[in-house]
């Protein structure tokens, strides 16, 4: 069965159909820079370009780096403030012509490490990070998702842990990888101390250089980087569009 993902991030907003019972792409995923500034209508028709580079005309998933309720967005630390409390279920709908379900870009992406990656088979409480342009979290228990959790904007020795632990941090401070891995020791301890998980799972794209700084962190609770790599938010798009 095909479906289609579309993954909007803060840098770049990327998608392609999904076997969605194998959980891969069925073909080389698309992406074009998120614009800037960027706005829902800016946002919208890149979200339409991305779509029918493919001709795809059924129903799309689409993540968002931001609370969703209802296909209400909430939140939007990374993108355009005008983004907040907009239907944007409702806006990407009608300009796809097509069903739309909006979804928060980590929540997304661990629907996916659940069902065909890192996850597979923990019942207990998992939690996936993802690093990128801002620090985003899903959390799992017993399988089933706890939606919209935020836990990338704890407080963490006075900061916000985005503000110190995001990807796009490392890049814009130049930090080394034994430098970054100590902010990150700092962030997942803090995260372990009052919520005892199962796993952690580390996604984003910075996931496949995970042999730079996973090895350096020094926790309790085992640590993986997404089987899928960045190509877990356009599956779990897909998925949670199929359902």
């Amino acid at each position: 069965m095909t479906g289609f993902g579309v993954d909007i991030g803060g840098s770049g907003i990327k998608g392609a159909p999904v076997d969605t019972e194998l959980g891969r792409l069925s073909a080389e995923r698309f992406r074009i820079e998120t614009p800037q500034p960027s706005t829902p209508d800016d946002v919208g028709a890149v979200v339409v370009e991305v779509v029918r580079h493919y001709n795809w005309t059924g129903p799309v998933g689409v993540t968002f780096p931001g609370v969703i309720t209802n296909g209400v967005v909430r939140t939007a630390a990374n993108m355009d403030h005008h983004w907040v409390d907009l239907e944007g279920e409702e806006l990407l709908s009608g300009l796809l012509g097509a069903p739309v379900r909006l979804i928060n870009d980590a929540d997304a992406a661990g629907i996916a490490e659940m069902k065909f990656g890192a996850g597979q088979g923990h019942k207990g409480l998992v939690l996936m990070i993802t690093l990128g342009t801002g620090l985003g979290s899903a959390a799992f228990f017993a399988g089933q998702l706890i939606p919209n959790t935020e836990l990338g904007h704890i407080e963490v020795d006075g900061h916000d842990a985005e503000d110190r632990a995001a990807a796009r941090v490392r890049d814009d401070e130049g930090l080394k990888w034994s430098e970054y891995a100590e902010r990150l020791q700092r962030y997942f301890k803090a995260l372990e101390d009052v919520l005892w998980p199962e796993l952690f799972i580390v996604g984003g794209g910075i996931s496949t250089k995970a042999g730079k700084f996973l090895p350096r962190l020094k926790l309790r609770t085992p640590i993986e980087p997404a089987a899928l790599g960045n190509e877990a938010g356009i599956v779990g798009a897909a998925l949670a569009a199929a359902q």
